[in-house]
């Protein structure tokens, strides 16, 4: 009787033309593929935060629904971040990431097939169970795998790689659902994965045996995720219940707050913690985390608010939004070439990183005065200081942040940066979602109560456009019931117009603050 072969054993024992290539070859194809997997990740997400509305509204959900999808991505995500390195160790980097990336793509075709909330959620959870650690493990190798001589090109084609999903997603996400269905963003990102699955199990090393691996450490990670669930139910719940149940809200925050302490104090003392705290202790590590939070905060409310403010509020179409907002990412792509240019000449970044959060500051109060019949070139400046933010900003912060790390201090200081990654991107997303939707309904209300209070304009409002409408041969009825559709519409729009404008000079508001820390702080320099 024949023994059976796996079936990936046989595909990599064919893969024999691997071996024909040169070291340098195989070095550039092992650097492309941590940028892919890496990309993939962020592809997705910027597709799914760009599309945010067609889901939820595919999923007959509402803006409370899309915060909690969005925290079962995070929580996901944040556990395994947690157990990369145990995971990396026990199994190895090959099994690792294609295992990750397996489990990413049927978390991605759970959510294509989603009809409800409970799918999704499951869906995102599994999602971030699978892509989460997928940026941390992927840096870490570029440093394992790539000598000093080797690392700046390899580190190069890694940023490339994450800015240039970035800017492939918009404009894919806006093109996938104009021209098909919603779940055809879900469905877009599979060629992407199946491709770094590939690559992973032919070019990354196996694992190397190890006796002295102990257990996974399920209680802390079990108190982890206690945590950070509270945590996100406290931050999602606070915007619909602090007035009407503040003492709920309190006792759930009060909760994970205590959990998270917890947790934080057992890792302090314990002599292998799965997240090394003792380790990371120094000043300008933990300055650049927090600068960390602020940026993702302010890049990831931005990012959700745009595709509202352009298509529904000035009604652009869904493609000409999705070029917009490539258009600022592929200005982040250019700037970092450049930037990569002449960032050995530039001897202090914080000049640069003021810079860059001022213009954010200036490109949000730019959206925030636009009138409602405006084309899409008069976005062009705001887009350009976005994408303008992004190079001067997080680039100079990253290499600031781990400039005085090495080794295993690295891997577990990248571990703790992609936390606070997710912490703020799920928090962005979730506060844009909320906010946006009570300002709106706020502003709904006032703009019905103007109305009601000027009776004889609304009425003569009323009569022309019932008028136009029964000479193009509609009845009295009929017309009748299209001008209220007609005035509610426009209700509609200028409420969403002015939700998103508050909410953008909030944006400037949290961007000028992080300028002025910025610039009064002495660790960043």
């Amino acid at each position: 009787m024949t023994a059976q072969v796996d079936p990936w054993h046989r595909l990599r024992a064919r893969m024999r033309w691997l071996r024909l290539l040169s070291h340098q070859q195989r070095q550039t194809l092992i650097m492309m593929l941590l940028a892919l997997a890496t990309g993939v990740e962020f592809l997705e997400n910027i597709m799914f935060v760009f599309a945010s509305s067609h889901i939820v509204g595919g999923i007959d959900a509402d803006p409370r629904s899309f915060a909690l999808v969005q925290a079962a991505y995070a929580v996901g995500s944040m556990l395994m971040i947690l157990k990369q390195q145990w995971l990396a160790k026990r199994f190895g980097y090959r099994y690792y990431l294609t295992g990750s990336l397996m489990l990413f793509m049927a978390g991605t075709l759970t959510a294509a097939t989603s009809t409800g909330l409970t799918q999704m959620v499951g869906a995102r959870f599994l999602q971030g169970v699978g892509g989460g650690a997928l940026f941390t493990s992927c840096r870490i190798l570029v440093n394992l795998m790539f000598g000093p001589a080797d690392r700046p090109r390899a580190t190069r084609i890694f940023m490339l790689g994450i800015f240039g999903a970035s800017t492939l997603g918009p404009a894919f996400a806006a093109e996938l659902v104009d021209r098909g269905v919603w779940q055809d963003v879900f469905y877009g990102v599979l060629p992407f994965a199946a491709l770094a699955a590939l690559g992973a199990w032919l070019l990354l090393p196996d694992a190397e045996a190890r006796d002295d691996m102990e257990g996974p450490a399920l209680g802390p990670l079990l108190l982890f995720g206690v945590a950070i669930v509270a945590l996100q139910a406290s931050l999602t719940e606070a915007r619909f219940d602090i007035f009407s149940h503040p003492l709920r809200v309190m006792v759930i925050a009060a909760i994970a707050l205590a959990l998270l302490g917890a947790f934080i104090w057992q890792q302090w003392h314990h002599d292998q913690p799965v997240l090394q705290l003792r380790a990371l202790r120094q000043p300008v590590f933990l300055t650049g985390l927090a600068m960390y939070f602020v940026y993702y905060m302010i890049n990831n409310l931005s990012a959700y608010v745009f595709p509202i403010y352009a298509e529904q509020a000035l009604r652009f179409p869904l493609a000409t939004t999705g070029w917009l907002n490539t258009l600022a990412a592929a200005i982040s792509l250019a700037g970092i070439w450049v930037y990569l240019k002449v960032a050995r000449r530039l001897k202090h970044k914080k000049p640069l990183m003021v810079t860059g959060l001022s213009v954010m500051a200036g490109a949000m109060t730019w959206f925030s005065f636009m009138p409602p019949d405006i084309g899409p070139s008069a976005l062009i400046l705001g887009l350009v200081g976005k994408g303008l933010f992004g190079v001067l900003v997080i680039i100079p912060i990253a290499g600031l942040t781990f400039s005085s790390l090495a080794g295993d201090d690295f891997a577990h200081g990248y571990r703790s940066k992609n936390l606070i990654r997710q912490i703020a991107s799920s928090f962005a997303s979730a506060l844009g979602a909320v906010l946006l939707q009570n300002r709106q309904f706020a502003v709904h209300t006032s703009l019905v109560n103007a109305i009601g209070q000027r009776p004889a304009e609304s009425e003569q409002w009323m009569h022309t456009a019932q008028a136009a409408l029964v000479s193009r041969g509609f009845e009295t009825g009929q017309a009748h019931a299209g001008a209220l559709a007609q005035l509610a519409a426009m209700v509609d729009q200028q409420a969403r117009l002015i939700a998103c404008e508050d909410l953008y000079r909030l944006i400037a508001v949290l961007a000028l603050a992080a300028a002025v820390f910025m610039l009064v702080q002495r660790r960043l320099d």
